[in-house]
């Protein structure tokens, strides 16, 4: 769905991007991250066609954005950090322009009253959006960038300034959305993008520096694969029916979190994956697993060895 080639983006002599390469394919949930200033919104206004790049070229759906900005446009909706809201129209006065903006093809009154319910502003659409809560105005800044119908959601900080329970609506809308379009989603909250994105490029200097999803990042950045596991059994006998494992570097009894079952960590060998083993030796030996699941980076964690200098310290440069 995007193929971006060879992406640069000069502010005189600095390079806000840099050779960018990278492809969203159709039906992704795509996570972009990066320290402020890395480049990922100077990247984002290149796609939708708000800024011209120095070189390369980037295509949706087949249509080069830069010979075809207007028919790319209407395959992109676009949320930036602060929406393009004006105060002193309703909702329902502001969506009938945004509609008129984009000459939408859809019948006016079925399509609009969708884009209401797809992100329940039904109740507000005859209210100021200036008397609207913030996560309202996010809902409505959410509407505009649906009409039309694109392929493309592009949302830059979507739930910047709501409170918790704003957010997991945003994100559950999101999710939501995702299973009929292509979303690329800039957040500074990791665990929301942990939540709802199926891969993440993290940016830093204009570059990429991983495209991968968070699971395969903890593995490659963490250089070993850790288990937890929980047994249900005398521990003697669990060691010893674990004992000699392949792949496994390391076995060691963490203590005990129910009657009668012992925790365990296994670090496994790099490149190495253990669970087809354990499960194989536990069930010989009639040992019950009550608990297996990898122990992986967070994103956080993901996200901070990335975009650090030798120092330990996060790099920043200009947009």
């Amino acid at each position: 769905m995007i193929e971006v080639r060879n992406l640069t983006k000069l502010y005189g002599k600095k390079r806000a991007v840099d050779d960018l390469c990278f492809t969203i394919n159709d039906g992704e949930i795509v996570g972009f991250l990066g320290p402020n200033g890395a480049g990922k919104s100077t990247t984002m206004n290149i796609i939708t066609g708000y800024l011209s790049a120095s070189e390369g070229d980037i295509k949706v759906d087949g249509m080069d954005v830069l010979e075809e900005p207007m028919a790319v446009r209407r395959h992109i909706g676009y949320l930036p950090e602060q929406p393009p809201l004006y105060m002193d129209m309703t909702v329902a006065e502001y969506l009938h322009f945004v509609y008129d903006l984009k000459k939408a093809s859809a019948p006016r009154a079925e399509h609009l009253s969708d884009v209401c319910e797809m992100v329940g502003i039904f109740d507000v659409t005859e209210r100021m959006i200036r008397n609207l809560s913030k996560g309202y105005r996010q809902r409505v800044g959410l509407a505009q960038a649906l009409i039309g119908n694109p392929d493309v959601l592009i949302l830059d900080e979507p739930t910047v300034g709501l409170d918790p329970k704003q957010i997991i609506e945003i994100r559950n809308m999101i999710k939501e959305l995702g299973k009929s379009r292509t979303v690329i989603l800039s957040s500074h909250i990791l665990s929301e993008v942990q939540a709802v994105c199926e891969r993440v490029l993290v940016i830093n200097n204009g570059q990429i520096v991983a495209n991968d999803s968070p699971h395969n990042l903890s593995a490659a950045l963490s250089g070993e694969r850790r288990l937890m596991l929980r047994v249900l059994g005398e521990n003697d006998r669990i060691l010893s029916a674990l004992s000699g494992l392949p792949g496994a570097k390391n076995i060691e009894m963490t203590g005990q979190s129910e009657p009668g079952a012992y925790d365990y960590i296994i670090e496994g060998l790099p490149d190495s994956d253990v669970r087809q083993a354990v499960f194989l030796r536990l069930s010989d030996a009639r040992l019950p697993i009550l608990m297996m699941k990898p122990i992986d980076l967070s994103l956080e964690d993901i996200f901070l060895k990335l975009t650090a200098d030798e120092t330990g310290t996060e790099k920043e440069t200009g947009e």
